[in-house]
């Protein structure tokens, strides 16, 4: 949806933009030939090896951080930026990382039970499958994936230790549901719900927009793109709390989603829905319900 972001950051000379999931810089280069200045943070080391070969045309106007965006205001002011113009969360898996095996992310290919986005973080998948207590599992799979056999397969786990590459955990999975009954690979939430856990994505994503808000310039435009129901509850609850505190004014009232042409280029962005807000100057939050009272609807 790099037309869509770009319609709503409107990025220019002068501006200074923050893509918060830089990856492997798909974004951020659109971003850069319109002018602006881009810092890109990322927590995968190997992400941001790419997108710098990727952005080095750009010279001096892009800068990129290893990091988790929930610390985005300390990784700025460590940097000396202060406020921003916009700030962009690109939520969904880039292919890279589904790609690689070794990375423990894709139920389709062997592989180990890895799941880190940052491989120096300590918590592993397979430290969860294979240690953690059945009820822990369970609450996991049931609260993270949405996975209505959440403890037939919390079970199941327990049952198969050690369980030691993701082939052998998918396998597990599909045992665990009815024949016939499933539209999408059993794994999938199972697979969902262990990187959530993993990376601790839902409470950093709750961390980030705070911080993504408070730092931008007023008039500054918070953009955010989910690829599942608990990012995109966690993206709107943000912004409809920053609105009724007369912070934001929300762009978007209904999700943006996208089109049946990009869908067909880029299947993997049919569930994305992307939610954007503008920082309302200090004289305009008073009056924040009055006016923009039709924006909260979605």
């Amino acid at each position: 949806m790099v037309q869509e972001v770009l319609r709503f950051l409107a990025p220019g000379p002068g501006k200074v933009v923050v893509d918060a999931t830089v990856g492997t810089g798909g974004h951020a280069e659109a971003i850069l030939e319109r002018g602006a200045e881009l810092i890109g943070i990322d927590r995968d080391p190997l992400a941001l090896e790419i997108a710098r070969e990727r952005l080095s045309r750009f010279g001096k106007r892009f800068h990129l951080i290893q990091g988790n965006f929930r610390h985005l205001v300390q990784i700025l002011r460590d940097h000396g930026v202060q406020e921003v113009d916009g700030v962009l969360f690109d939520l969904g898996m880039s292919s890279f990382q589904l790609g690689d095996p070794e990375r423990g992310f894709s139920f389709l290919t062997e592989g180990p039970l890895d799941m880190r986005m940052d491989p120096s973080q300590h918590l592993t998948a397979y430290e969860i499958v294979n240690r953690w207590p059945e009820r822990e599992i369970a609450r996991v799979l049931r609260e993270y994936g949405e996975e209505r056999f959440a403890r037939r397969i919390a079970r199941a786990i327990v049952k198969s230790r050690p369980i030691e590459t993701t082939t052998q955990l998918a396998r597990i999975v599909a045992r665990c549901y009815p024949p016939g009954y499933h539209r999408i690979h059993p794994a999938t939430r199972t697979f969902q719900a262990l990187r959530i856990a993993v990376n601790d994505e839902l409470n950093a994503l709750r961390e980030g927009l705070l911080a993504a808000i408070r730092l931008l310039r007023p008039g500054g435009v918070v953009v955010a793109i989910s690829f599942h129901s608990l990012e995109d509850r966690i993206v709107k609850r943000a912004f409809r709390q920053r609105w009724i505190a007369g912070e934001v004014e929300i762009l978007t009232k209904k999700p943006l989603t996208p089109t049946a042409e990009e869908v067909v280029r880029n299947p993997r962005s049919r569930s994305a829905k992307l939610r954007a807000a503008r920082k309302l100057p200090p004289e305009d939050s008073r009056n924040a319900h009055a006016g923009e009272k039709g924006s909260c609807a979605g």
